[in-house]
């Protein structure tokens, strides 16, 4: 199972093109092509990446269109596609609602992409928050929570085992015993569903209070001892070097000492991967941006 080596800071990225609500993408991306999208994975994989995230949305209420945006790809089409360019980055949902699927549905498309990239899935889940999606797709939102706690213990019992019952799946997935399980979302029902599992993804920056408390669930559960992934938003838009443009504020400018020493004093003790993005003019800058930090401002980022 991918794990995040001890007394390290991994570093991600949701990747820009493959959504692209109006609160955070940028105007090139709405003219951005598959091949920008893949260029800029292939920097995140050549540079040392831990992984590349790609979202999950099936469709967008008209009255949510303005802010959201209706551009959201397939993440396992996006994803398993992104394996086929790739070679070490691991591939994270972030995050897929279980919610919308049946887990013995979800299990096959994890596995799959798993056993196609070589071992390199992370299975984020998140409850999910747009409620006229739920109504689209005849989930119950007020229900999204239990749902989604009574479908991730099949899901993994699924991607653990080749049968379930008299129910047997092929591929299997490359991990053993299965690709780890990353939960989403900063309220305490999040909190404590990903206590159980192998890793959190906050909806934003994590906090001391948030930290403290799904370390608290861990011991509880009898998994302290366990590696376990903290995770934390950066905020602020990251542009290694001097930029020519106006950068997207806030912002983390600077030396690739600067940018990391900025990022190392807003990240809360405890967490062991951090998710960032960057403000660019176009794709290639982006991309040089990735690689820019991938090479020079990782390496920094030790506690």
């Amino acid at each position: 199972m991918l794990e995040i080596p001890g007394g390290t800071l991994a570093y991600g990225t949701q990747l820009p093109i493959q959504s692209q609500s109006s609160l955070y993408a940028a105007a090139w991306e709405r003219d951005a092509t598959p091949a920008d999208l893949m260029a800029i994975a292939r920097a995140a994989d050549r540079s040392g990446w831990f992984y590349v995230a790609s979202c999950d949305h099936v469709v967008i209420p008209r009255d949510k269109a303005d802010a959201m945006g209706l551009w959201w790809q397939d993440t396992f089409t996006t994803l398993g596609w992104l394996a086929a360019a790739t070679e070490r980055v691991a591939l994270v949902s972030h995050v897929y609602v279980l919610a919308y699927r049946h887990p013995l549905v979800a299990a096959k498309g994890f596995a799959t992409l798993d056993h196609l990239s070589g071992g390199r899935a992370i299975v984020g889940i998140g409850a999910g928050h747009v409620e006229a999606e739920f109504d689209a797709l005849g989930v119950p939102f007020a229900e999204r929570g239990r749902i989604t706690d009574e479908r991730l213990p099949q899901l993994a019992e699924a991607l653990e085992n080749t049968y379930v019952g008299d129910m047997g799946a092929l591929p299997r997935p490359v991990q053993t015993p299965r690709p780890p399980i990353w939960i989403g979302g900063s309220g305490k029902p999040a909190l404590r569903r990903a206590a159980r599992y192998d890793g959190w993804l906050p909806q934003g920056p994590a906090t001391a209070e948030g930290v403290a408390y799904v370390r608290q669930q861990r011991e509880a559960n009898g998994l302290a001892d366990r590696p376990f992934a903290v995770g934390h938003v950066v905020i602020p838009y990251l542009y290694v070097g001097t930029p020519s443009h106006e950068v997207r504020q806030p912002a983390y400018t600077g030396t690739p000492e600067q940018v990391a020493e900025a990022i190392l004093a807003e990240t809360p003790e405890g967490v062991n991967q951090v998710q960032v993005k960057f403000d660019a003019r176009d794709a290639s800058e982006y991309a040089e941006q990735v690689e820019a930090f991938g090479s020079a401002v990782g390496p920094l980022l030790q506690r």
